[in-house]
């Protein structure tokens, strides 16, 4: 059971008997009819709290510069979305377990930040294991314990490096993960993986690479790299001896000198991206235009005519108008660079969270207004952030709340607090989202794919910047499917009043 104020969670029954069978079987029969993804990864992790006996459990997927918790159950739920810095000791004693494959260690252990969190909330000793395809490391499963000085069995040790092995093989399978882009992929569907060691030489060679390539995985592994390799970011296109043009793309491997490399035959040229960009943009900055014309217009042209109460109401629509294109044209701009600053550390203070929530409620838009039913507590611990971009995140939310709940169904906003964070929840009963969506939702210019959801307008950048902006300000953001339908938005951000480390 977990807490929903909290995140807490009662500890399971630590004996793993039939019920993780049952749970193994129930998932690899769904591997067996093509699903996969987020969802049986989720699964997975669910799973791992009646295997282990701990109280929680969560799942970090590595990305090209650092790692993001995909997964997450039990008395780990609140890190859902927390984005984990690499070079964090934590994270370097998970991969390091070239002696011992599972390792076991005070929360004390891990950066400041988790560390007191997990403290906080009762929990004193992790458990962790690398999720290993090969020599390709996908990411980190864990779990922790509410007791100091106890120590795993080696039945629950085993179970964890079990069901790591069993994570890695679904990555192998694809079929959506990695949730990143820049996440580890062995898939065999139409894109080749390979890793190359510090020297270029192929340590992995997939099947979909020697499909593509003719070159069998015996006579490439331990052979230099035959193809052009891209520098940074960059995409290279390369023509093979066979004639078929490839496009390739590295991805460091963190704290390792290896390289990821993916490539594939050049696809044809999907339709032009900046013109429908371009299409979407100027139709979002119109309506705001529009309005604010039409309405200066006719109080430049009709001020004589007018009563108080309708100039009133005139300068009041020009106004929020003008917010909203404001907010607009902030997120394009941030869209533009992604290296672009979001506002300023100084900017960083203790605040109160329901006052802000509130004055930020009062500059929403009439029709998000009237959808929206607000129960916040009367007070709350100070959050630590930036409190003027709390219009911005709300109004991005709750828009996209409003945005697909057919006629404007009711949208709650909530807030509370744990032992380290403060938190509040947009959570709605509208068309929901898919699991294996809630990561993908965050990506630049992301917009679901069905043609009647489609229909929903907007050009994909609210989600993008509400997780940049909070996760500046060093809290982190994410998204669920609401259980009976609808989604649920959570933000966190650190208690002013926590010991908190280094940023």
């Amino acid at each position: 059971m977990v807490d929903a104020e909290t995140g807490g969670a009662a500890v399971p029954d630590a004996r793993p008997g039939v019920g993780v069978f049952d749970g193994l079987t129930k998932i690899s029969d769904l591997l067996n009819a093509g699903d996969g993804g987020l969802v049986l990864l989720q699964r997975t992790v669910d799973l791992t709290l009646t295997a282990t006996g701990a109280a929680g459990a969560a799942f970090i997927e590595y990305g090209s510069t650092g790692g993001r918790v995909v997964a997450a159950a039990g008395a780990l739920t609140w890190s859902l979305g927390l984005p984990i810095d690499l070079p964090d000791q934590s994270v370097i004693m998970m991969k390091a377990q070239a002696r011992e494959r599972v390792r076991e260690f005070p929360t004390s252990a891990v950066g400041a930040e988790s560390g007191k969190h997990l403290a906080g909330l009762g929990m004193h000793r992790l458990m962790a294991t690398t999720a290993m395809a090969g020599p390709l490391p996908i990411g980190v499963l864990g779990v922790c314990f509410p007791d100091e000085q106890g120590s795993a069995s080696p039945e629950a040790r085993s179970a964890l490096a079990f069901l790591a092995d069993f994570v890695a093989m679904q990555y192998g399978l694809g079929r959506g993960l990695p949730v990143y882009e820049d996440g580890p992929s062995l898939s065999g569907g139409d894109e080749a993986v390979a890793l190359l060691g510090s020297d270029h030489v192929v340590r992995y060679w997939n099947p979909a690479a020697a499909l593509l390539t003719a070159r069998a995985i015996d006579d490439a592994i331990g052979r230099p790299w035959p193809f052009p390799l891209p520098a940074g970011d960059e995409m290279v296109e390369h023509q093979m001896a066979c004639g078929t043009w490839i496009e390739i793309r590295t991805f460091p491997m963190p704290k390792s000198d290896a390289i990821t490399v993916r490539f594939h035959a050049r696809r044809e040229p999907p339709a032009d991206e900046r013109d429908l960009f371009i299409a979407l943009t100027g139709h979002e900055l119109r309506t705001p235009v529009t309005v604010i014309r039409g309405y200066a217009d006719t109080l430049a042209e009709h001020w004589d005519f007018l009563d108080e109460d309708a100039r009133r109401e005139a300068v009041f629509v020009v106004g929020q108008r003008a917010r909203e294109l404001a907010r607009l044209v902030d997120r394009l701009l941030n869209a533009v660079s992604d290296d672009r600053p979001l506002g300023d550390v100084a900017s960083i203070v203790p605040f109160d969270l329901v006052d802000a929530l509130h004055a930020a409620t009062d500059e929403l838009t009439a029709d998000l207004r009237r959808s929206l039913k607000v129960t916040l507590p009367a007070a709350l611990p100070k959050a630590l952030g930036d409190r003027a971009s709390l219009a911005t995140v709300l109004t991005e939310l709750t828009t996209n709340a409003g945005k697909y709940s057919p006629n404007w169904v009711e949208v709650e906003l909530t807030a509370g607090s744990d032992a380290q964070t403060v938190w509040f929840r947009v959570a709605d009963r509208g068309v929901g989202i898919r699991p294996e969506h809630v990561e993908r939702a965050f990506e630049r210019f992301w917009q679901l794919e069905t043609g009647d959801q489609r229909a929903y307008g907007g050009v994909g950048l609210g989600l993008y910047l509400v997780r940049r902006i909070i996760e500046r300000q060093h809290g982190w953001v994410s998204l669920r499917p609401r259980e009976g339908g609808g989604t649920v938005a959570e933000v966190r951000l650190p208690r002013a009043d926590a010991s908190h480390g280094e940023a």
